[in-house]
């Protein structure tokens, strides 16, 4: 891949915190253009790779280029060129919304003049014109959100960093995010995002890494992870006394209904291409479960098979 085409390379990047390995030898590129995603469970080393892409933390081995350029002779440029979600909102709640943005876009030597009508086209796209003159204080988690990421927008940046954009919201709260990084990207912005969420990688990278234990333990696109480390759908059962033996689960796989059977604490994974004739083999076999859903598999079902744990536990 030419530099050109790549606004972030990693080679054998490493971040250590005294004996702690956080980012174990990671190789990545993320293109000019695309959603790319970090997904893994809290420790993975997510945020210590956006860290250290943000110029914010130092590289403890191997090469890393953003836009091309050394993070370590270059932070200051290449912060100017960045728009930065943090995963703690770092809005001051004394000034209104106007004025946060404001005070944002001073920090990149923006003259008033050239702010006044970028802030105001900022807070149409977020849906917040309306709340322009509130303190910041009594908004709600996803109006915060959205400020937050109008605020990152300021100085145009060509790359946007985002650590766990929607943690803390509510549904509603979160398809709002969703809609507006969606378009953003439909405007050429690239994204760059950690996420635990299986859902919201699913919705909005276009490719992403699944980390654990500060190492990538696979790449692609979210279809192709599924269609790789896992089966079209996925049978999930409880049972309301005691469940059945490995043996009687797994005489599925005999039958061709079951690639794999994965027991969670609360509940049995049953991993197939027809989930409606598993769970009726099921019923059929004298072990009828409490409640059964068929679903389809999803990047959760990926890391689950990968590292023998869910993304959230």
């Amino acid at each position: 891949m030419s530099g050109s085409d790549s606004l972030i390379e990693a080679r054998g990047l490493v971040k250590r915190f005294g004996e702690l390995v956080a980012v174990d030898g990671i190789d990545l590129d993320v293109r000019r253009g695309e959603a790319f995603g970090f997904l893994g469970p809290n420790g993975a080393g997510k945020s210590s790779t956006m860290r250290m892409i943000g110029c914010v933390s130092p590289v403890t081995g191997g090469t890393l280029r953003i836009l091309g350029l050394d993070p370590e002779a270059h932070g200051p440029q290449i912060r100017g060129r960045l728009g930065v979600v943090p995963q703690q909102d770092t809005l001051d709640t004394e000034l209104t919304v106007w004025e946060n943005v404001l005070i944002y876009g001073r920090y990149f030597g923006l003259s008033r003049r050239e702010l006044r009508p970028k802030i105001d086209e900022l807070l149409d796209f977020v849906q917040l014109s309306e709340r322009a003159g509130d303190k910041v204080e009594p908004l709600s988690g996803g109006m915060k959100r959205r400020l937050t990421i109008a605020r990152s927008l300021i100085n145009d940046p060509e790359l946007l960093l985002l650590d766990e954009p929607t943690t803390g919201l509510d549904p509603q709260a979160r398809h709002v995010v969703w809609d507006r990084l969606f378009r953003l990207k439909q405007r050429g912005v690239t994204l760059v995002l950690t996420t635990h969420y299986m859902d919201e990688a699913e919705q909005l990278c276009d490719r992403l890494v699944i980390m654990d234990h500060g190492r990538i333990v696979a790449e692609g696109s979210p279809r192709q992870l599924i269609e790789e480390y896992s089966t079209r759908e996925v049978v999930e059962v409880r049972f309301e006394d005691e469940r059945p033996s490995n043996g009687a689960l797994g005489d599925l796989a005999h039958q061709d209904l079951a690639q794999r059977v994965e027991e969670l604490p609360d509940r049995v994974l049953i991993y197939t291409a027809d989930g409606d004739a598993a769970a009726a083999a099921l019923s059929g076999r004298g072990l009828p479960p409490h409640s059964t859903l068929v679903r389809r598999s999803s990047l959760e079902d990926v890391f689950l098979h990968l590292t023998g744990r869910t993304l959230i536990e």
